[in-house]
């Protein structure tokens, strides 16, 4: 759709699913309203659908904005099934700016629903114009009031792990809390939402039937999404506790230098006698010029390895794969994801050779880290 702030904004095809929606139950309490409309008020119900996911868009651009402003880097807004979502790639080093990274968006909403009131007061009310500024005043209204809800993946689920993250001076505190917070709401959305909009509804038994079956549908869609970012909350929380175990200096496989017309197996032989698992072939004056790959030895037969040249298993270096020796957790992952290879040179900062890091090896200790406890 665009690049606000730089950053590209995306609409999920789901989106479309509930423009129709809105469209519909719109249109219908447009018929109520204005009946004179006839077929047109389908129109004007697109027209809300449109205007209000832009009203989402501006929460979520709040999120964005205080995130860049906390140097925070964000991937992408994604407006989607009920609402959007900014994709802040990092986290809050603060409680604080954690709290108010969460609460600018239902602030925004907020805002929004107090400008949209303020429009109305001229305009009269059975026109289009007042149904219409009627209708995003309430929907920015429940945005900010839902949004506010204390429990993870809501904005006050985040405030609350912010709250809880101060008080304990543990984030991971905070995201266990709110998750089971957020859980807890779950539930009460799938059994109250029901039992709410019937006892606010009419008594009448030709309003029984299809409205509750739609209510009951809309609470359970509304808490299966609470309950799974919840979940998934929790995830990211113990993937997060784990990164710094992720070091790239103990992760690294000793590695021997050879020259590129060294064969095979006369530096493997350098290799065991020396205790390394990994070879770096060097040019002439000792600077490293490709990495010899594990999958390409393994392919070699023991029988032909005195005559195989490493330099024709190896597989030149870029600077994408030189890796510092003082990288770890998050960062270490980045620059990974960044420059995708089997292998990578780690070096010293003096830029001295410390040995050669698999992406393997990277691999089976995030999936070791993330087995153990909390």
């Amino acid at each position: 759709m665009g690049r606000p702030f730089g950053v590209p904004v995306y609409v999920a095809p789901s989106w479309f699913l509930v423009a129709v929606l809105i469209t519909w139950v719109f249109g219908g309490q447009l018929d109520r309203v204005l009946p004179e409309l006839g077929a047109a008020r389908y129109l004007v119900s697109l027209f809300f659908a449109v205007a209000f996911y832009a009203s989402v868009l501006v929460h979520e651009l709040a999120h964005t904005v205080a995130a860049l402003r906390f140097k925070l880097p964000v991937r992408r807004i994604q407006l989607q099934f009920f609402g959007g979502v900014s994709e802040i790639e990092k986290e809050a080093e603060t409680p604080g700016r954690e709290f108010v990274l969460a609460f600018v968006g239902p602030l925004l909403s907020l805002v929004l629903s107090g400008v949209f009131y303020a429009a109305l007061l001229p305009v009269e009310p059975d026109s289009v114009a007042g149904v219409l500024l009627a209708g995003l005043m309430v929907s920015n209204l429940i945005v900010a009031v839902f949004n506010l809800l204390p429990g993870l993946p809501l904005d006050g689920g985040r405030m609350l792990r912010a709250v809880v993250w101060k008080l304990t001076g543990k984030p991971m505190s905070g995201t266990i809390a709110a998750a089971w917070v957020g859980r807890a709401l779950a539930i009460a959305v799938l059994i109250g939402l029901p039992l709410l909009t019937q006892s606010l509804g009419s008594d009448a038994a030709d309003d029984v039937g299809m409205d509750t079956v739609m209510d009951a549908l809309l609470a359970a869609i509304l808490a299966a999404i609470i309950w799974t970012g919840a979940g998934n909350s929790l995830r990211m929380a113990r993937l997060r506790e784990h990164l710094p175990e992720l070091r790239a200096r103990a992760l690294t496989r000793r590695a021997v230098p050879v020259q590129a017309d060294t064969p095979l197996s006369e530096a493997l032989r350098r290799a065991n006698a020396s205790g390394a698992r990994a070879l770096v072939v060097v040019d002439g004056e000792g600077t490293p010029a490709s990495l010899v790959r594990e999958a390409a030895i393994v392919g070699v037969p023991e029988h032909r390895r005195p005559w195989v040249p490493v330099s024709t298993l190896a597989q030149d270096l870029t600077d994408g794969m030189r890796v510092s020796a003082e990288l770890s957790g998050e960062e270490l992952l980045d620059v990974l994801r960044a420059n995708p290879a089997t292998e990578y040179l780690v070096v010293e900062e003096t830029g001295e050779i410390y040995g050669v890091l698999s992406a393997a090896d990277v691999e089976r200790a995030f999936v070791k880290a993330m087995a153990r406890p909390s």
